[in-house]
């Protein structure tokens, strides 16, 4: 998923586990800078790039971060590459991504580790579906029937949606087999947000889901008690990613250590740009939660360099409102508030007189990714939102 950016920071209560520092490795070289997937074979990290790019798997050295093979599946295309997953025996690429929800040929495509070890070339076998209860098929931005994850489950393969009206995701099951098959509707789960990531941990029985949050904030979530026919029944615990400014995209566990992903964002008006990064953590229980929100220093302007302004400016919005909720922290003069999109094109400007309590009204604004600004004496204050 492309041209998505986040920077807020704030942390939720009720965690039961706590995430260890994330850390940067760092940028990933510019043939990877639109990672999608992420899994971890023969002592590297394995990942490729999304729609429109090559049909082509990338090994990345996890200490170097250099791309040290490339191999390429000589029969497929990448039309919406998202996510990636294993077995034993196969390699599987989720062909799935479905913004507008109209695509007719979704398909996972499983190539045989075998052949992946010993060539630079391999040819793949496709798993082609529908899911079972979508009827229609009407192009639609930001469709429920968009998907970015997919995990094995024993002898079946899960492809998780990413719904971008109602917030949650659902769980399909399908097997991993060729053919052509019905994806079976398995459960569901309200995260309050889009996810783009899974990996399951069959030892322990848990699911790790990223994402991020209608703030654009990302987050990390561990569903326990995964199970052949349920999913999301067991104990869920979501953290924020403290990551920054990244547009997270998929996740791996190799033993102990978590890895994730983020995607190269670059926008030149205003100037905020996110490289293309490799993070890693891991987890530790027996860290207590923090029961509040942390406190953090001012940070700096993202039109001055793409650093976040941390709480300085918090923004918050109910779930049935058209109303965004805000809170200015500053001691100094306000001359007004502006509303930018992801172009840099101011769609709305308030004067100084006409801000009035502190809400504003987004019932006239259109699905996307929006800057909303306060003009300060001396430096300006912005964070992102995204409306669905």
């Amino acid at each position: 998923m492309k041209g998505l950016i986040y920077i807020v920071l704030f942390f939720l209560g009720g965690w039961l586990y706590a995430q260890n520092d994330v850390q940067s490795v760092g940028p990933l070289p510019q043939t990877i800078s639109e990672t999608s997937g992420l899994i971890y074979h023969n002592g590297k990290l394995i990942t490729h790039n999304d729609s429109g790019n090559t049909p082509q798997l990338f090994e990345i050295d996890t200490v170097s971060l250099a791309v040290t093979r490339t191999v390429t599946i000589e029969n497929a295309i990448n039309v919406d590459w998202e996510d990636l997953a294993q077995d034993d025996e196969y390699i599987y690429i989720g062909d799935f991504g479905n913004n507008t929800g109209d695509r007719q040929d979704l398909a996972i495509l499983r190539v045989a580790k075998a052949a992946y070890d010993r060539a630079d070339t391999v040819s793949a076998e496709r798993i082609d579906f529908f899911y079972e209860d979508q009827e229609d098929f009407m192009t639609t931005q930001s469709s429920d029937w968009d998907a970015e994850a997919l995990f094995v489950l024993n002898d079946d393969l899960i492809v998780l949606t990413k719904q971008w009206q109602s917030q949650g995701t659902v769980a399909y099951r399908l097997p991993k087999l060729p053919g052509a098959f019905l994806a079976e509707r398995l459960d569901d789960y309200q995260v309050n947000g889009l996810v783009t990531g899974a990996t399951y941990d069959a030892a322990s029985s848990e699911l790790y889901l990223v994402g991020y949050s209608q703030f654009l904030s990302p987050f990390f979530e561990i569903i326990e008690g995964v199970t052949d026919n349920t999913i999301f029944s067991g104990e869920k615990t979501q953290t924020i990613l403290d990551i920054g400014f990244a547009q997270i995209e998929a996740v791996e566990q190799a033993g102990a250590t978590f890895y994730v992903t983020s995607e190269e964002f670059i926008n030149s008006s205003p100037p905020i740009s996110s490289a293309s990064r490799l993070f890693r953590f891991t987890l530790d229980e027996d860290d207590l939660p923090p029961e509040e929100e942390e406190e953090e220093e001012e940070g700096e302007n993202p039109f001055d360099g793409g650093q976040p302004n941390n709480d300085q400016l918090v923004i918050y919005k109910r779930f049935d409102s058209e109303l965004l909720n805000y809170r200015l922290n500053t001691s100094r003069a306000i001359f007004g508030m502006g509303i930018f999109d992801t172009s840099g094109r101011q769609v709305q400007f308030v004067p100084l007189e006409e801000l009035q309590g502190d809400s504003i009204d987004l019932s006239t604004l259109g699905p996307s990714v929006y800057y909303f600004t306060f003009f300060l004496k001396g430096k300006t204050v912005s964070k992102p939102y995204f409306k669905f």
